[in-house]
């Protein structure tokens, strides 16, 4: 595997390294020793698919709370998605910036998701299945978001919008103050109990 460290820290896009021969092609998409060596050091525990039948549809931006570790390997085995993270973590000198990746079955690129970034993606054709490698487990009660058209993160989305759920076209409005409030005290919930 191919590790092309992004803008923001932590966050890698993932290329695959092709045997090839006149059958096709044999590749790995995980391996904990080379996700180690490029200082990934998890376990993945849990993994998921989402199949989305319209082009345009968006998911996201969701991001868990601490002390959720959710860390996420992302990969689009058929169609085409415009994946987006945005850097949720108080202490980074990234914090509210995001990057836009396009994941497809043509290039069969993958993005690792570390803990504290929101994430989520448009389809940019029908028929879209996107599989998920977590290195935590879902906790409905840690679960949140931010809108997917907040000007404080200033995403532009490839297409119109043509499907949401409510959930996530009606996040308030991103304060950046209350977040790291929000975050600190999370965290220190956790650490105390």
């Amino acid at each position: 595997m191919i590790f092309t460290p992004t803008r923001l820290a932590g966050a890698f896009v993932i290329e695959l390294e092709r045997k090839t021969d006149q059958r096709g092609f044999f590749a790995r998409t995980w391996c904990r020793h080379e996700f180690a060596r490029h200082g990934i050091d998890i376990e993945v525990v849990q993994a998921s698919v989402s199949h989305t039948p319209q082009a345009g549809t968006l998911r996201g931006m969701h991001f868990a709370w601490p002390p959720s570790r959710e860390g996420k390997l992302v990969r689009c085995e058929r169609g085409g998605i415009f994946d987006v993270i945005i850097d949720l973590r108080p202490e980074s000198a990234t914090f509210a910036q995001h990057i836009s990746v396009e994941l497809n079955d043509r290039n069969q690129l993958a993005l690792y998701i570390p803990p504290g970034f929101a994430h989520g993606f448009q389809t940019l054709v029908d028929d879209t299945n996107v599989v998920y490698m977590m290195t935590d487990v879902y906790r409905p009660e840690l679960a949140d978001g931010v809108r997917y058209d907040d000007t404080a993160f200033g995403i532009r989305w490839p297409l119109p919008v043509a499907r949401i759920a409510e959930r996530d076209a009606t996040y308030p409005d991103f304060d950046p103050a209350a977040h790291r409030q929000r975050f600190a005290a999370a965290r220190q919930r956790a650490a105390s109990d």
